[in-house]
């Protein structure tokens, strides 16, 4: 037994050796994006590295010395990062939003997010590879929506999130407006961080005064990163009609036997209509950590079709 123990550490002790002649000499076949402070970008292989500086080699085949103080990030680059013609495209940093839902892909560990809009910000925090938090709000801090996602991988292609929103007019309850809302949902997408499309289920409920009600909400979206700098998105927002209700009114009605006028009950059944909102826009990525959205939306309701004269503009950064 001492001998076996012997030659199995013998026989590792050469390549324990070899494996500690040099440390600081890192060569790999795989391509990486160096991001630089100046926040610019390559693209190629490592070919040697230290505590002080990287020899890079560039996809073109250029050999360049890059101190390792001025190296920001290293991402490994996948086969399918690149498109057909061999392009680089990469991920979308921010494609588990829209422009107003979600999706099943979680917020990857630590990648905080906030996006700006005309009303005001929404910030996302990642806790983990899975569970992500928020707050939203207008300029004016009313109201305040809180929200919470849970997302699960059934592959790599399939993912399903479960989660809530729920809001309050903070401040002005105190004035007397004192409306709040929930909002739990379920989504499912299919596709990756580069080209997906997502399916999400919920129900809106809304309470002031005594009043309380809901209807089901629904929503339609996708996004696919065509280029490098550039991703196309397309969100909707469609709330369901209405259950069904009886409406009662009283008309009164001259009858000519009895030359007196009547109550006349009639009973109809009624349901609100339902209203979808429709936005397709471009995403610019500026630099990594950044973007910028807009988009035109149209509504539809009644069988109507409208454009909102306002447009969607949205500002995304990285915040950490």
């Amino acid at each position: 037994m001492r001998a076996l123990i012997l030659a199995f550490f013998l026989t590792c002790t050469p390549i324990f050796l070899f494996s500690q002649e040099d440390t600081t000499s890192i060569a790999s076949k795989e391509l990486v994006r160096v991001i630089q402070t100046d926040k610019t970008e390559l693209i190629g292989r490592i070919l040697k590295q230290d505590e002080r500086e990287i020899t890079f080699e560039t996809a073109d085949g250029r050999k360049i010395i890059i101190p390792q103080y001025v190296v920001k990030e290293i991402i490994p680059i996948k086969k399918n990062d690149f498109n057909a013609k061999g392009v680089f495209i990469g991920e979308d940093m921010f494609a588990t939003r829209y422009f107003i839902t979600t999706n099943g892909l979680p917020i990857k560990k630590g990648e905080h997010y906030v996006q700006w809009n005309l009303f005001g910000p929404d910030f996302q925090f990642a806790l983990s590879d899975r569970f992500g938090v928020g707050v939203m709000t207008s300029w004016f801090a009313t109201p305040l929506i809180a929200s919470a996602k849970y997302s699960f991988e059934i592959n790599d292609k399939n993912h399903f999130a479960v989660g809530a929103l729920i809001g309050t007019s903070s401040w002005a309850a105190f004035s007397g407006l004192n409306i709040g809302g929930a909002l739990p949902f379920a989504t499912y997408s299919h596709g990756s961080r580069k080209a997906n499309i997502a399916l999400t289920g919920g129900y809106g409920a809304v309470w002031f005064d005594g009043f309380t009600g809901g209807r089901g909400l629904t929503s339609i979206a996708g996004m696919v990163k065509v280029g490098q700098k550039i991703s196309l998105v397309f969100d909707s927002f469609i709330v369901l009609p209405g259950a069904a209700r009886d409406q009662t009114s009283i008309n009164w009605v001259y009858d000519p036997n009895t030359g007196n006028s009547v109550p006349v009950t009639t009973t109809i059944q009624v349901r609100n209509p339902g209203f979808a909102l429709l936005i397709p826009g471009i995403r610019w990525h500026l630099e990594e950590g950044r973007a910028f959205q807009f988009g035109f939306a149209g509504a539809l309701t009644n069988g109507n079709v409208f454009p909102l004269p306002i447009p969607m503009l949205q500002w995304y950064r990285r915040i950490n």
